[in-house]
């Protein structure tokens, strides 16, 4: 009897010994991003790094393609209660949902960090993350709309490449040569450039010739001033008048991001984030310049953000994951993937990101262009505004109405959204 006491006595320790050696169970925080699959490689290799020197917590990686999907199911959640930990926001869609509180506010975690300062960030992204001078959230990026260009046709055109002092006139005669319709049916097999006809696209041209967006006083779209509605019969005139872009039925069939990839597009105008896809491309050699300039040189900022959510019950461990994403480590480790433009000053400047053995060769064109970067408003309705702008810029872009009657019916139309920010 007394061996069989020992004996249980014995059992009970090691079992006691052998679970406090295990430790306790990892903690999860879900990381939810959209992209392309080369952007989706970027974040995992981010996830792999943060949780080789973090083995308490480990991150669920939620990946939607569509950037449509992602937010349709970024505000389901939220709505829902049942948000991922930590996500992506574009800073459009930022401070509709901010002052909502749909998250917490990152600047006191900040604060206290031994990593990341505020001011090892460039301020217009912090900045475009920032509620009356709180920060929210901590910015990956600041990236800007530039031109692509597919440099074996301007070759075989004989035309010299863009570059930082070209200007609206180059851009139009240099779409004109390399818009190739060679059976002269009216379907070109070459079109000289492809754009997106949003606001976002419009808004920097809109900028460059003096115009506005909205009011200063933030309370309308001024989209039918003279010089914003300049602007913008200029943008609208690459398909109504010149026939250098897609029309609808032609964008619709292909867009004008494949058109490019595929070799049958001279320029194509985005922001850094398609790099990684295009470092696929073996069929011809590309490159990168600034957008053609009006009357002044101005771009548009492309910024996203990783945020918190305030219904996240990891909120420590979600933080340590975004202060890894945000650190030097961890924005080289996107940065490398061509994905981003980094918003720490340091590795923006490093070898990491401006690296001429990789494509694009000229990415000093990010950095160059960052002092003539202007953001969209901040509004809590932005997001909507901005849909209906959208949706009138490409009623007139495709030719359904004038420019005019466009933008008026914009104007008419984001009226009621317009409501004051307390």
């Amino acid at each position: 009897m007394r061996n069989t006491f020992i004996n249980l006595s014995l059992l009970m320790t090691l079992l006691f010994m052998s679970a406090c050696g295990q430790g306790k169970t990892p903690e999860s925080v879900s990381f939810m991003v959209f992209g392309e699959p080369a952007e989706l490689k970027a974040y995992q290799d981010l996830v792999d790094a943060f949780q080789k020197q973090n083995t308490e917590v480990t991150i669920e990686l939620i990946h939607i393609p569509s950037q449509g999907d992602y937010r349709k199911r970024l505000v389901a959640d939220l709505v829902g209660g049942a948000p991922a930990d930590v996500v992506l926001v574009n800073y459009r869609r930022f401070s509709g949902l901010a002052l909502k509180n749909a998250f917490e506010p990152l600047g006191p975690y900040l604060e206290k960090s031994d990593k990341i300062k505020e001011d090892d960030f460039y301020q217009l992204s912090i900045h475009a993350f920032s509620i009356k001078d709180q920060v929210v959230c901590i910015p990956q990026n600041i990236s800007s709309l530039v031109t692509y260009y597919n440099k074996d046709l301007f070759d075989a055109a004989g035309l010299p490449y863009p570059n930082a002092d070209w200007t609206w006139d180059d851009f139009i005669s240099a779409a004109k040569t390399l818009t190739v319709d060679t059976d002269q049916d009216g379907d070109p097999e070459q079109y000289g450039a492809g754009v997106e006809p949003t606001l976002l696209r419009v808004a920097p041209f809109v900028w460059q010739n003096g115009g506005t967006v909205s009011s200063g006083d933030n309370r309308t779209i001024t989209l039918t001033d003279p010089l914003a509605l300049e602007a913008v019969e200029w943008f609208v005139n690459w398909q109504v008048k010149y026939h250098i872009v897609p029309d609808a039925a032609e964008e619709t069939a292909e867009s004008s991001e494949s058109r490019f990839i595929n070799g049958r597009t001279a320029m194509y105008f985005n922001s850094r984030r398609l790099v990684p896809t295009f470092r696929e491309i073996t069929a011809f050699d590309w490159d990168v310049a600034p957008l053609p300039a009006g009357r002044n040189k101005v771009t548009i900022l492309h910024s996203d953000a990783y945020c918190l959510t305030a219904a996240s019950n990891h909120k420590e461990a979600a933080w340590a994951f975004i202060e890894f994403a945000n650190s030097i480590t961890g924005q080289t480790i996107v940065s490398q993937s061509g994905r981003t433009v980094p918003s720490l000053i340091q590795v923006a400047e490093s070898e990491a990101f401006l690296n001429s053995n990789t494509k694009p060769v000229h990415s000093q064109v990010f950095l160059d262009v960052i002092p003539s970067t202007l953001r969209l408003p901040q509004h809590p309705n932005w997001a909507d505004i901005e849909e209906i702008c959208d949706e009138e810029i490409q009623r007139a872009f495709f030719g359904e109405v004038t420019v005019l009657e466009a933008m008026q019916s914009a104007v008419a139309r984001a009226l009621p959204l317009f409501t004051e920010i307390e």
